[in-house]
Parts: structure tokens; C-alpha cells; sequence
């Protein structure tokens, strides 16, 4: 390599391939539910046997895991990291799984730069400005006409 220096790469939580589960945290209230078999607890599986990922059922994972939607709305990114965890519930019949990411090891989003957000606005003004007339429209021109609203009154008799 050409002047590069090597790293070594970070060593992330989740299953390689070929590799077991990471165990992970317990749900003491779950653990006596599994342990008395009063209630057949399906999705829990915090040492990963079963499903491969420690699995928890819906609303019961540990407060060290979050989904996606979880960290953004904290201000916080997976930041590269495997799933490390899943939660698994039914929903009309279907199996719905939800991946899980450590806490700790997430990263503060990114923040756009200023080109992006001169991108952006110059795409939203092209969505503003209508092809036909070309006067700019404080809404979004339709897709389904192709012109503002003020065109599509005028054409039609």
C-alpha cells in the first residue's frame, strides 16, 4: 500500500458466521416464567440457541438494546456494528422480527454538510416549480397531472 497505514479492524458484536450467539442479558421476571412452565414463553432465548441471536419477545428487551428507529430518535447511528440481538413476536399469523443494537457501541449521526442541504432545497424548489407555467408553488406540484393546480384549472374546459 502506498503510504496507508493498516488498522485493525474493530471487533463487533453479533454472530459471525459459523460462530455462536453472544449470550445475552437475562429478564428475571421471563427467566422464572420459562423456569416454572406455567407460561410457554416462545420468543425468549437470551443465550441464542434457538434463534441463532438472543432473542426477547416484543416490549421486554433489555434497556442495552435498541432498534434503529430507537437510536435515531436519541441522535445516535448502529455505526457499523451486527445486530446483536432481536425481538420476535406474531402479528396476524406471521413471525415479525426487530434487530437489535448496543447502546454503547452506537455513534452520534451524521450531520449533513452544507452542500447536502443546498441539494436539498434545490430539490425540493424543482418539486415546487411548475414545468408549465414555471412560477413557484408553496406545495409540491402533483406527479398525476404534471402541472400546478392554477394550469390544470385553466386547461380544462
Amino acid at each position: 500500500m502506498s503510504g496507508q497505514a493498516l488498522r485493525a479492524a474493530p471487533v463487533l458484536p453479533g454472530p459471525a458466521p459459523g460462530y455462536p450467539a453472544i449470550p445475552g442479558p437475562r429478564v428475571p421476571l421471563l427467566d422464572s416464567l420459562y423456569a416454572t412452565r406455567s407460561i410457554y414463553v416462545e420468543f425468549y432465548d437470551p443465550d441464542g440457541m434457538r434463534y441463532g441471536l438472543p432473542s426477547y419477545p416484543f416490549r421486554w428487551a433489555p434497556a442495552c438494546y435498541a432498534t434503529r428507529r430507537q437510536l435515531r430518535d436519541r441522535g445516535l447511528r448502529p455505526g457499523g456494528q451486527q445486530p446483536c440481538a432481536q425481538v420476535l413476536w406474531k402479528h396476524r399469523g406471521k413471525r415479525r422480527v426487530a434487530y437489535l443494537y448496543l447502546v454503547a457501541l452506537a455513534l452520534p449521526k451524521r450531520a449533513a454538510t452544507p452542500a447536502q442541504w443546498r441539494a436539498i432545497a434545490a430539490a425540493l424548489n424543482a418539486r415546487m416549480t411548475c414545468p408549465q407555467c414555471g412560477t413557484w408553488k408553496p406545495y409540491c406540484i402533483p406527479t398525476s397531472i404534471g402541472h400546478c393546480n392554477d394550469c390544470d384549472a385553466g386547461s380544462t374546459p
